[in-house]
């Protein structure tokens, strides 16, 4: 008689059977996903198919986490994987313990969806691309301490710009827990806040080896940053995400010292140069300038005081001849005229001598009649008040104690006001 299996003893042993076969413990599985969901357990749930069929597979969380990718409907992968069935359900699945994309490695994929994804945010976006200083003062490096690339920079820099202030922000640069090296000391270098500029990167290598650039804790770190950052990192063909973000791509780190700083031996020539022309200017305005002073000495010396008193001196003795050779003979000429009109004047003079002295007796009995001292000597007084000696004629003027000047015919007064009487 048949045995007879409940469900549960079925779908134990149909696992049972498929877990003794050696080849479906670790197989290689070519398909597509699709039903693709990522449980917040960690783990990640989907189904691969191709033309003509599928199977359900999942990927435990601890197995998730290597992955450099994110996982998306469509995308066709070769798994690593393990056939078994749940228990549970009897379902066959797969149990997936590595991914990797088909036709591009996984560390492309990975590097493609982020280039993508902080590309739409504008983390690449020229406007936020910082200008690097012409000549730092001081300069930040965020690398290995022991790498060449250090020593490299370190010498490039001296060479160029020994003016320039150098600071080491040691970082690990590869393998795991790098990228969260360099973000600390890009965080730590824009805390102390004395470097002009970053240069930040590493020597060649692999795209694993280099693959700290291309996460994205380091990418927003560097776009986080205050002070301007140079990508410095791997060899001229390597292009990483920290490329995209920085304010300024160097191919490798020496091309990114050179970059930072200027050349001293440029800047001497160009120094060598500016004193040259500046020679040769201040000689020209030197030469100008001595013309001119030329100039003005040749025409201050035909018009200088000197010339001039001495040339006003020759007129003024000129004038001075003239005026000797003139006088004398226009004083007998005024002279003889004078005598004529005083001749005229005498013969005239004593016909009308007797008329005038009748009418200056007649004038000046008039003008005594007419006289105020005349006045005065008949008894009466002249009142004048204030400053301005203003006559007085009413005694409204008045009020008691005001000063009055009085003048009488012989000699004057001052007197107070005691008492007015106004005319009735």
């Amino acid at each position: 008689m048949a045995a007879i299996y409940t469900v549960s003893q079925l779908n134990n042993e149909i696992k049972d059977l498929l877990d003794a076969v050696p080849g479906y413990r670790s197989l290689l599985v070519q398909g597509e996903i699709s039903n693709y969901k990522a449980h917040s357990s960690g783990h990640h749930y989907m189904t691969l198919k191709d033309r003509d069929a599928a199977i359900n597979a999942v990927m435990f969380r601890s197995d998730a986490m290597r992955l450099k990718f994110r996982l998306e409907n469509g995308m066709k992968v070769i798994v690593r994987a393990r056939v078994s069935s749940f228990p549970r359900t009897g379902a066959v699945q797969l149990y997936i313990s590595e991914i990797i994309p088909d036709g591009a490695g996984a560390l492309n994929v990975a590097f493609e969806q982020l280039k993508a994804k902080l590309a739409a945010e504008g983390l690449f976006a020229e406007a936020h691309k910082k200008p690097i200083p012409a000549c730092p003062s001081s300069i930040a490096l965020v690398t290995s301490p022991t790498g060449a690339a250090v020593r490299d920079m370190i010498r490039i820099l001296g060479r160029r710009w020994p003016l320039a202030k150098v600071v080491l922000y040691p970082a690990q640069v590869q393998g795991q827990g790098a990228a969260e090296s360099i973000a600390r000391a890009l965080a730590l270098a824009n805390a102390i806040g004395e470097a002009d500029v970053i240069l930040c990167g590493r020597g060649g290598g692999s795209m694993e080896d280099l693959w700290a650039f291309n996460e994205e804790v380091t990418a927003r770190a560097i776009y986080a940053s205050e002070i301007p950052v140079i990508s410095a990192v791997g060899h001229e063909p390597d292009v990483t995400i920290a490329d995209f973000v920085a304010d300024l791509r160097a191919p490798t780190p020496s091309g990114a010292a050179e970059l930072a700083v200027p050349d001293r031996a440029d800047w001497k020539a160009t120094l060598e140069m500016l004193d040259a022309r500046l020679r040769a200017a201040a000689g020209k305005q030197t030469q100008m300038r001595r013309r001119q002073l030329q100039s003005l000495s040749e025409r201050l010396s035909v018009r200088t005081p000197v010339r001039y008193i001495a040339e006003k001196r020759l007129v003024l003795d000129t004038l001075t001849e003239r005026l000797q050779g003139t006088v004398p003979a226009r004083l007998a000429h005024e002279r003889q005229q004078l005598r004529t009109a005083q001749d005229r004047l005498l013969a005239a003079g004593r016909g009308n001598l007797h008329r005038a002295r009748l009418r200056f007796t007649q004038t000046v009995a008039s003008l005594d009649a007419m006289s105020p001292l005349r006045v005065l000597s008949r008894g009466y007084a002249v009142a004048t008040k204030g400053a301005r000696g203003a006559v007085v004629t009413d005694a409204a003027a008045l009020k008691e104690g005001d000063a009055l000047h009085i003048r009488f015919a012989k000699g004057a007064a001052d007197c107070r006001v005691i008492h007015t009487e106004e005319e009735q």
